[in-house]
């Protein structure tokens, strides 16, 4: 994760990020800090706030650790909630229905560039 004083973007190279991989970020968004992760599920894409829809914790087992053993899909540490890496649905565990909170992101050239979203109401959405 970038130790620098978080801004309301975020951008790390595409080669940096092979199929399988995460990383971590952190964003200033309003007046709070927000931790994100950022995933390539098959060559594509997604990032979401690092906490879980269920207990409200960080997902990663060890720092940067979000997929399950097989890849297919991301687990919380805490109580097991399995999500989809490309919607953020969790489908398994405590959650059944709930969601990730994903956040905007885009390709520019060969970087990705993760944003604050326009409307923070959903990094103030409580878990359930």
């Amino acid at each position: 994760m970038d130790e620098r004083a978080p801004g309301t973007s975020w951008g790390y190279p595409v080669s940096l990020l092979a199929p399988g991989q995460s990383a971590k970020f952190s964003l200033r968004c309003g007046d709070r800090n927000v931790e994100g992760f950022v995933v390539n599920h098959g060559g594509r894409f997604f990032a979401y706030v690092n906490r879980c829809a269920h207990a409200g914790t960080t997902l990663d087992w060890w720092p940067n650790e979000f997929f399950t053993e097989d890849g297919r899909h991301l687990i919380c540490a805490t109580h097991g909630a399995v999500y989809l890496p490309d919607t953020g649905l969790c489908i398994a565990g405590p959650c059944p229905g709930a969601s990730l909170t994903p956040l905007p992101i885009a390709r520019h050239g060969d970087s990705l560039v993760i944003s604050c979203p326009d409307d923070d109401r959903d990094l103030r959405r409580r878990h359930r």
